[in-house]
């Protein structure tokens, strides 16, 4: 190449690069449609309790056992683990395209032949490539490989509320279930003295035998009753040994323990809090942010693509045993890509991934619904479970009044023991009721927490291999003070 034409085509080069660098990708307006504060507080948002903190809501219940166990399960297991490995996987894959952007240097060697076969040449070349990434093809990459990591870490912290949410449950369930079986025994044991006293009765004429025959029929419903709580038992075990990565369940689970006692949490979120915390709308995000790169790509496709190369090749002749003629010549210069006609086929490119991009918000959108409508329905069960449980306790007060009552006047001698078995068999079902309240409300509390999308941040051994994703010049909100708000 000539002096005047490799000037020249730096020159073009040169102004290419200026274009191309006033044009950038456009940045995205997410829409922000969430209300200013939820519809459905009841007691949740009453509560003079201190509201749960979203990374360590679990710690509510005050169960130390509980919390070595959601410790456990966050760095045993096997879901999360997985998890960790595709947001490494994705961070390579990251750098791998972004690097496609930076200069390269490669060294080849290859045999030849001149066009007539005479010849045999032994050729090795020193190249240098850069693609600029002009009108935007560099922004969008890197925009595609941001929304890539964001969207796999967002599935990790998904993983991170489901396995947490799981292990509480689950320890739930076991509790609750020893509790019901506890019931049944206290039950049983009442039912038994009752009989006794039933035999009593009958021999003596003060009964007929067929109320001693309903007495044992409860008997049999109990223990026909005790199979559900004992399925339930090994069920939240196992359920419990899995998510902590293991075959079978820890012996010291089958200890018969209490439920946890949880009081009424208040609520300081609001909704717009779910924009930083709930995964699925951070999911919902990070593919915007994606899909607004392949349009940046596919744009980028309608100009000029630049190259700026260098290469050094040396030939040696094998046939001649010498160096080849004009060897040892560098080559310097721009390769430029101009389309000019493809019937349309960049252009139907781009309408196609601006249709996704279209899509993308959309689906943000019903994310933001989704998340709105989920917690609402959160927050009314866990509402009406706390009122469920105000009535079971207030059921229960009523009984032990009358339980008091009824002893008082068997101290008198004014009633027998026989007489007060209706009351205390009332009693101790009432009791029954109330562990199940206390379980359910319990679950709901749960269900709540998973819903506003609580659970500890990945770790900083989880996030050595991860750049942190800052998104602010790409993403922006229609609502910027609802946005900005966080737990």
């Amino acid at each position: 190449m000539s002096a005047a034409r490799l000037l020249l085509a730096s020159i073009a080069a040169v102004g290419l690069s200026a274009l191309g660098a006033c044009a950038s990708v456009e940045p995205v307006v997410l829409p922000n449609t969430v209300p200013a504060v939820y519809q459905q507080g009841g007691a949740a948002s009453l509560s003079a309790e201190p509201a749960p903190d979203l990374r360590s809501w679990w710690q509510s219940f005050h169960d130390p056992v509980l919390d070595g166990l959601v410790s456990q399960a966050l760095e045993q297991n096997l879901g999360l683990a997985q998890a960790r490995s595709r947001l490494r996987q994705a961070r390579q894959l990251a750098t791998r395209a972004n690097v496609g952007y930076l200069p390269g240097v490669s060294f080849n060697t290859r045999n030849a032949q001149d066009a007539s076969a005479i010849d045999t040449f032994f050729q090795a070349s020193l190249d240098a490539v850069w693609e600029l990434g002009l009108f935007g093809a560099r922004e969008a990459t890197q925009m595609q490989g941001e929304g890539a990591i964001a969207g796999v870490l967002a599935d990790t912290q998904a993983a991170r509320v489901s396995v947490v949410a799981e292990v509480v449950r689950n320890y739930l369930d076991l509790r609750a279930a020893q509790q019901r079986l506890d019931g049944i025994d206290r039950l049983r044991a009442l039912e038994t003295r009752a009989l006794s006293l039933e035999d009593v009765r009958v021999r003596t004429g003060q009964a007929p035998a067929s109320e001693r025959a309903q007495v044992q029929s409860r008997l049999a419903q109990l223990d026909a009753e005790s199979a559900e709580p004992r399925a339930a038992i090994h069920a939240a075990a196992q359920g419990l040994a899995v998510l902590l990565g293991r075959t079978a369940p820890d012996a010291q689970w089958f200890d018969t323990a209490s439920l946890p006692q949880l009081s009424t949490p208040s609520l300081t979120q609001v909704p717009a809090d779910l924009l930083r915390t709930r995964p699925e709308i951070r999911k919902a995000e990070a593919h915007v942010l994606e899909t607004a790169g392949d349009l940046g790509l596919a744009r980028s496709a309608l100009y000029p693509r630049v190259v700026l190369g260098a290469s050094y090749l040396y030939s040696y002749n094998v046939t001649q045993n010498r160096p080849a003629r004009f060897n040892n010549l560098p080559i310097i210069g721009p390769v430029i890509d101009v389309p000019l006609f493809d019937w349309g086929r960049r252009r139907s490119n781009v309408d196609a991934q601006q249709a996704a991009l279209d899509a993308a918000l959309l689906a943000y959108r019903e994310a933001l619904v989704v998340g709105v409508g989920e917690t609402e329905t959160a927050l009314s069960a866990f509402d009406q479970q706390s009122r469920r449980l105000a009535d079971r306790e207030r059921a229960l007060s009523v009984l032990d009044a009358g339980v008091a009552s009824q002893r008082v006047l068997q101290r008198q001698g004014l009633s027998s023991e026989f007489d007060g078995l209706s009351l205390q068999r009332a009693r101790r079902q009432a009791e029954m009721d109330l562990t199940g309240a206390l379980a359910s409300r319990a679950l709901a509390f749960v269900a709540l927490y998973k819903a506003l999308g609580g659970a500890p941040l990945p770790s900083d051994a989880d996030m050595a291999d991860v750049t942190p994703v800052n998104t602010n010049h790409q993403l922006a909100t229609s609502q910027t003070a609802s946005a900005e708000a966080t737990p």
